[in-house]
């Protein structure tokens, strides 16, 4: 390891990069030949274009490739591949912790210069014989426009080139380990559900509610990945006019009797995000609240038969657009059916290639891993008014296809007494 040296009497004499091997390799959440695996296909795809190198700067690509999770917090994060070497670039505040948690090597960058993060890029391909590039793969999708005019001046003589759409096609077929965490999060999931079932009463806030269902999964993941950090969980409970949005968080709203419910748990074990979401009611609900729901479960479950190996992203989109049509309530529609499942939070990383929506032709294909989740929105003061919502995961298999989320949804299940 190396360290400032004892000597430096000034800010320009400190050091501008660092090797920080403090500790020991921890235990990753796969195999060495996992991640030997999706190296090979990004190197593939690096020949493919004819790149010398590639330079990952987003989450989900350094995740993918070495299992490091960075936290933003105002600094860059890297990883440079080549033909045969790999290494991840992080800032020295997180000192050895991004060493002991990736695949590969780590190159450390402080802040003592304003550009040490780009001077790290350029002396981690240096080191592993990339002193000129001709061709640099980035990831366009998450790239800004500053961020790509600096690495543009780093390297002044090399084309840069798009890769994040390859690199989200590779992503979008899990390996069989990749599928086994998965299944195991939304496993814990469930447990989430339950626990946030169990603490709906009259009275009770919405954040009280999801803090009990974030606990219980945080513990179960504590117990099933104890060799891994534990970061990221978290759940969306919402009651009465705040269930019209997907994406609305908890609030100091008090649950009252015949309220619409909508429970969203999100276990995140390792950067793997699965989701659990249903429709409740805290006493019975209305005539008009039970058509809609039920028309939604209508949709939910034919959804879930039109998943299958060869199915179409965008025929099952027009597929399910027909029912809601027939009820007229299309337009109440909030967004599209489903989406694939991987490396996948709220604040990072989305393989938008693998969404039902009608504007995707993607094929599935065994190794895929997608939900089925539709939702419409009855507006306030209308009879009915709510946000309706089922989901479900399914993973994709040779013949048919395994939904791996077990908890019950329907009124038949879901109307908690009040």
């Amino acid at each position: 390891m190396t360290t400032t040296p004892a000597t430096a009497s000034s800010v320009s004499e400190l050091e501008r990069l660092k090797t920080l091997h403090i500790g020991e390799k921890q235990q990753l959440t796969f195999s060495d030949a996992e991640f030997e695996r999706r190296l090979g296909g990004l190197r593939r795809i690096m020949a493919e274009k004819d790149l010398d190198a590639v330079i990952l700067t987003s989450y989900q690509g350094i995740k993918y490739y070495s299992d490091f999770l960075f936290t933003y917090f105002g600094r860059n994060y890297g990883m440079v591949v080549t033909a045969d070497d790999t290494c991840t670039i992080s800032a020295n505040i997180d000192a050895g912790m991004p060493w002991r948690t990736s695949y590969g090597e780590n190159l450390v960058y402080t802040d003592w210069q304003r550009d040490n993060f780009y001077y790290a890029l350029q002396q981690a391909l240096a080191q592993r014989g990339v002193r000129n590039p001709g061709r640099l793969g980035i990831e366009d999708d998450t790239v800004p426009q500053l961020t790509r005019q600096q690495l543009q001046d780093t390297f002044p003589g090399a084309a840069l080139v798009d890769v994040s759409q390859a690199a989200m096609r590779q992503r979008m077929l899990k390996s069989d380990e990749e599928i086994a965490v998965i299944r195991e999060s939304a496993r814990i999931g469930d447990i989430g559900g339950q626990a946030i079932k169990d603490a709906i009463h009259a009275g009770v806030k919405e954040f009280e509610v999801a803090l009990a269902g974030t606990q219980a999964m945080t513990h179960e993941i504590a117990r099933a990945f104890p060799h891994r950090e534990i970061r990221d969980t978290w759940v969306w409970f919402q009651s009465g006019i705040n269930t019209d949005g997907a994406h609305n968080w908890a609030t100091t709203r008090e649950v009252q009797e015949h309220d619409i419910l909508s429970l969203n748990a999100f276990p995140m074990p390792t950067g793997y995000y699965t989701a659990l979401e249903r429709t409740l009611f805290f006493g019975e609900p209305d005539a008009e609240s039970l058509r809609m729901w039920n028309v939604n479960v209508e949709v939910h479950r034919a959804g879930l038969e039109l998943i299958r190996p060869g199915a179409v992203c965008k025929d099952i989109a027009a597929a399910l657009n027909e029912i809601y049509i027939g009820y007229g309530l299309l337009p109440n529609r909030t967004f599209g059916y489903g989406h694939s499942f991987g490396v996948l939070s709220h604040y990072y990383g989305r393989e938008a290639g693998l969404e039902l929506r009608e504007d995707i032709d993607t094929v599935l294909e065994p190794g895929m891993v997608v939900s089925m989740e539709p939702m419409i929105t009855v507006p306030e003061g209308q009879p009915g008014a709510g946000g309706y919502r089922e989901h479900d995961i399914l993973v994709v298999g040779e013949d048919g296809v395994e939904n791996i989320t077990k908890f019950p949804f329907g009124p038949e299940h879901n109307i908690i007494p009040a």
